[in-house]
């Protein structure tokens, strides 16, 4: 297995079990290591803080950043069921939320340290996260701040946008065809 995505151990819709990897090319003379591990009620504040500190910069340039409003909407939807929290080299790093919907998964809070970005660890958690959609078949939602760098990372992984409004972007991705040789299934003919 590529050490770069992880392993998954809980069913489907659920936060995913301890998952962990390398990050290629994320630091000098090696790579940042990672995992995931189940969220718990008491991250909450942890992670409530760092939604603050990542979406500000996009928040102010749309003028909708409030304080208050920014954390406690984190707190509102939290779902430790569905999250898992982001470990990187021993640290809390981050977290992101994978919930079950009808038309297949949400990918929401997903935030990164700062410092940690642009190093190859988001798109690592995130090939993790689709190559578990990819096999069950489901196609990924996510809401994407306008003018959000993050948007990049997502178009790299096959999101597309689906609708548009003036603050937010709903991109989708639909699950990656899998080659049936590289599944020891054949085709009949």
């Amino acid at each position: 297995m590529d050490p770069s995505r992880g392993s998954q151990t809980r069913q489907s819709g659920a936060a995913p079990g301890k998952q962990s990897g390398a990050a290629p090319g994320s630091g000098p003379g090696h790579p940042l290591r990672w995992t995931l591990r189940p969220a718990e009620p008491a991250d909450v504040e942890a992670i409530a803080e760092l939604r603050a500190v990542v979406l500000r910069l996009d928040l102010e340039r749309l003028g909708r950043f409030d304080e208050h409003r920014v954390r406690q909407r984190l707190r509102d939807a939290f779902s430790p069921r569905y999250t898992s929290v982001i470990v990187a080299d021993g640290a809390f790093a981050g977290c992101v939320t994978v919930r079950p919907a009808e038309s297949g998964r949400w990918l929401e809070h997903f935030y990164l340290d700062p410092v940690l970005q642009g190093r190859g660890l988001g798109s690592a958690i995130l090939r993790t996260l689709l190559d578990r959609t990819d096999a069950e078949g489901v196609a990924v939602r996510l809401i994407v701040l306008r003018g959000s760098a993050a948007r990049r990372l997502y178009e790299r992984h096959g999101f597309t946008v689906e609708r548009a409004d003036p603050v937010d972007i709903l991109m989708v991705r639909q699950p990656a065809v899998r080659d049936a040789s590289a599944t020891g299934r054949h085709a009949r003919g």
